[in-house]
């Protein structure tokens, strides 16, 4: 994914799902189309996953508690 929107969301109270769930639905009402991509620092996820239609990968050069969430060209 190059182009996407980074989302910070260090709130204790929240799941991680749940903070999946909110970057997505402002992403779809900012953009006017849903993701399917969210990329998160390794430390936040060990393994892929998946959270509803959106596809979860750990990276390094994403930062801790920032989603970089969009739409994957492939």
């Amino acid at each position: 994914m190059n182009v996407g929107m980074l989302w910070l969301d260090d709130d204790k109270r929240t799941t991680f799902e749940e903070k999946i769930v909110q970057a997505a639905d402002y992403y779809q009402e900012k953009f006017g189309r849903a993701p399917d991509t969210c990329l998160v620092n390794v430390g936040m996820l060990k393994a892929e996953l998946r959270v509803g239609s959106i596809q979860v990968s750990p990276v390094r050069n994403v930062l801790p508690n920032h989603f970089w969430i969009g739409n994957d060209p492939a």
